[in-house]
C-alpha cells in the first residue's frame, strides 16, 4: 500500500508576505546621525569646490585680506595714535580679521540664494537627505573659506611686523572667537539668502547690512573719537567685540578696556554671548525659511 504523504499546511495566522510588501524596521539614530554626517561632508566639499572655481569667491577669501590689510595699516596707521600707546599695525589687525570675516559671511546668502535661483534646491528634494544637512554644508563650508581668510590676514600681519604678546595660544583663542562669530552670521546671512532668493539681490542687501555693521565699530578706530550717537553704537557692537577679544587675546593694545562701558571691558563674554544669541535665533529661522523655500 502506498503512503501519500500531505505537504504540510501554512499557518491560517501568519501568512506568507510577498518581499515588496514588507516593511523595513527604521533605522537607528546611529545610522541616521551617521547618515546626516555624511551628507553634510558631501555637501560641505561640493560648495568648497565651487568656491575654488569662483573667482570672485576665491578673491574674496584670498586676495581681499592682503588687500584691505596693506591698505588700512599703511593709510589709517600714519596718521593714527592709540590711546595708551602701542603702534596702530599692533591695534589694527584684531579689527581687520573682524572685519574681514564678518563681510565675507556674505557669501552664505550669495551661495544659498543662488542654489535657489538655478533650481539646485529642486534637485536637493530628489535625494534622500535631510534638509538640515543642505544648510550645515553650506555653513561650515564658509567656515573653512572664513578660517582661511582669518589665517591670512595674520600672516601678512606677521609679514608687515605685528607680533602677538601673548603666543600661539592667544591667537588661536583669538581666532576661535571670530570664527564663532563668523559662523552665525553665516546663519543669519543664510536667512537672508533663502528669503530673497536672487543672487545679485542677496549680495546688495548683504553690503547694506554688513558693511555698516563692520565700519560703525572699533575695527579701525577708538570709539573715544567719535561723535556720541555713532560711539554708542561702536561701544554695543557685537562687531567691536569681537574686534576686541581679538586685541585682548593676541595681547596687542585695546583702549576700549580704559572706557567704562561693559562690552568694551569683557569683549570675550560679549563676543561669545552675541554669537550664541544670533546662532539660537538663526538657526531655526533659517531651517523654516528651507523647508518653506523647498515646498510646493
Amino acid at each position: 500500500m502506498t503512503t501519500i504523504t500531505a505537504p504540510p499546511s501554512r499557518p491560517v495566522d501568519s501568512p506568507e508576505v510577498p518581499p515588496a510588501a514588507r516593511i523595513e524596521p527604521p533605522a537607528s539614530p546611529v545610522a541616521r546621525t551617521k547618515e546626516w554626517v555624511s551628507d553634510v561632508a558631501v555637501l560641505t566639499y561640493r560648495n568648497l569646490v565651487h568656491v575654488r572655481r569662483e573667482p570672485a569667491q576665491l578673491s574674496d577669501a584670498t586676495i581681499q585680506p592682503v588687500l584691505f590689510t596693506l591698505l588700512f595699516v599703511y593709510i589709517f596707521g600714519s596718521a593714527m595714535a592709540i590711546a595708551g600707546g602701542g603702534s596702530y599695525k599692533m591695534f589694527a589687525i584684531g579689527g581687520l580679521v573682524t572685519m574681514n570675516l564678518t563681510t565675507a559671511s556674505m557669501g552664505t546668502a550669495v551661495g544659498m540664494s543662488s542654489d535657489v535661483a538655478t533650481g539646485m534646491m529642486n534637485r536637493f528634494r530628489t535625494l534622500p537627505m535631510s534638509r538640515s544637512a543642505i544648510l550645515a554644508g553650506r555653513t561650515i563650508s564658509d567656515l573653512f573659506a572664513a578660517a582661511l581668510c582669518g589665517t591670512i590676514v595674520l600672516l601678512t600681519g606677521l609679514v608687515i611686523g605685528w607680533r602677538p604678546d601673548h603666543g600661539f595660544v592667544g591667537v588661536v583663542e583669538g581666532m576661535a572667537v571670530a570664527l564663532l562669530f563668523a559662523y552665525a552670521l553665516s546663519w543669519f546671512t543664510a536667512c537672508l539668502g533663502l528669503l530673497v532668493g536672487d543672487p545679485e539681490s542677496a549680495q546688495g542687501i548683504g553690503l547694506v547690512i554688513l558693511f555698516p555693521l563692520a565700519f560703525l565699530s572699533t575695527c579701525f578706530v577708538p570709539a573715544a573719537g567719535l561723535p556720541t550717537f555713532p560711539r554708542i553704537i561702536a561701544e554695543w557692537n557685537p562687531v567691536s567685540a569681537v574686534a576686541g577679544s581679538c586685541r585682548e587675546l593676541f595681547g596687542n593694545p585695546n583702549p576700549a578696556s580704559l572706557s567704562g562701558v561693559w562690552p568694551a571691558q569683557h569683549p570675550v563674554l560679549m563676543a561669545v554671548g552675541s554669537s550664541l544669541v544670533i546662532l539660537a535665533i538663526c538657526v531655526p529661522l533659517a531651517s523654516r525659511l528651507l523647508r518653506k523655500a523647498t515646498t510646493d
